[in-house]
């Protein structure tokens, strides 16, 4: 472990599980939905790379399902706390209201357990459904309450394939208002992480379906949280966005014109650059000069470590990769451990007491 680890302990905020019997059990439940998905799947990425993440999942698979290799390769990154969330393939947004509850509660309790196993060095996240608002908050009382976790990992967006007669949900909803409210009294983290694209096919080949996509959807996503006001009327919400959030903090110049100009655009009460101070981003850009521009954009207090372990566009050396991007003694400290601890992000060991608020 980190030698510091005792005084500010080294945090990594975005790192995955892979649970195959959730799986199994929703592939049974609901086969159409299930087959219609992974056939999404296909025409996202494209047949060549469908065939590498197929090698590199199996190449992997130790990592994301075997506790001692993880905390041995949390160690060798000098890594001290992981916050755990699951795969974002395991969001299931098909699923049925009945199906969908029983994946975010089932889920829950499998972070948990997983959690439990290492609570000195493991918190967790659980899942919400985001293609029912009307459970949302059912699912993240569960998750925060009744399994004790940190909070919920979500999608940017909640569509059906297949399925015209079902709404998309986007981050702006009206109908999502009841859960931002719940999440700020819980006082839970929330955290942004893609899994998918509106684009489909036009990614289908290169790997834009990922690396296009993911910080696209991150910008639309927090757009939509932005411009409709919901920061403002939940100021004290933790939102996270993964992989730095994408394009938005250092290209906000056009949002802020638009809300200057455009009526339409001025559903928030300041200009849009104003809130990545209301926002979390994780340190995963893979770039020393980007991660310096989002720390300049959004401040070293708003800014966290993440690896994505332990996916390949992830990073192996997180702690080192912040290193080297040139920051301040301070800002890096608060990158590496400092925010987490103000955010309340620590093993769940650490944890007095589960919330019960």
């Amino acid at each position: 472990m980190n030698t510091r680890a005792t005084e500010s302990p080294t945090v990594d905020v975005h790192a995955h599980i892979l649970l195959p019997a959730l799986q199994q059990l929703v592939a049974e439940a609901d086969p159409e939905g299930f087959g219609a998905q992974q056939a999404l799947e296909v025409r996202r990425n494209g047949p060549e790379s469908m065939a590498a993440s197929g090698r590199m999942i199996k190449e992997r698979w130790a990592q994301l399902t075997d506790l001692d290799r993880r905390l041995a390769d949390m160690d060798a990154q000098g890594v001290d706390v992981q916050l755990v969330s699951l795969s974002p393939s395991h969001f299931y947004y098909f699923a049925g209201e009945e199906l969908a509850l029983q994946v975010a509660k089932t889920a829950n309790q499998a972070v948990r357990g997983f959690v439990d196993r290492a609570p000195e060095r493991l918190n967790g996240l659980g899942l919400v459904p985001l293609q029912h608002p009307a459970l949302m908050v059912e699912a993240l009382e569960h998750a925060v309450l009744e399994c004790g976790l940190l909070g919920v990992e979500i999608g940017s967006f909640a569509a059906t394939p297949n399925d015209p007669e079902r709404s998309t949900v986007e981050l702006s909803d009206p109908r999502l208002e009841p859960f931002w409210r719940r999440a700020e009294e819980l006082g839970a983290l929330v955290f942004l992480h893609p899994f998918g694209c509106s684009l489909d096919e036009r990614l289908d080949r290169f790997y834009l379906a990922n690396t296009v996509s993911q910080p696209a959807e991150n910008a639309v996503a927090l757009s939509h949280l932005i411009f409709s006001g919901v920061l403002d009327r939940y100021p004290e919400l933790k939102v996270v966005a993964a992989h730095g959030g994408g394009y938005l903090p250092t290209t906000l110049g056009r949002s802020d014109h638009a809300w200057n100009v455009r009526p339409e655009a001025h559903g928030c009460a300041q200009p849009p650059s104003s809130y990545l101070k209301k926002l979390y981003f994780d340190s995963l850009v893979h770039s020393p000069a980007e991660l310096k521009a989002l720390v300049a954009a959004a401040g070293p207090e708003q800014v966290l470590l993440g690896s994505d372990y332990p996916f390949d566009m992830g990073s192996d050396l997180p702690v080192d990769e912040v290193q080297g991007a040139g920051l301040s003694s301070d800002g890096e400290a608060q990158v590496l451990g400092g925010n987490a601890r103000t955010l309340g992000i620590t093993a769940a060991a650490a944890l007095t007491s589960r919330p019960t608020a």
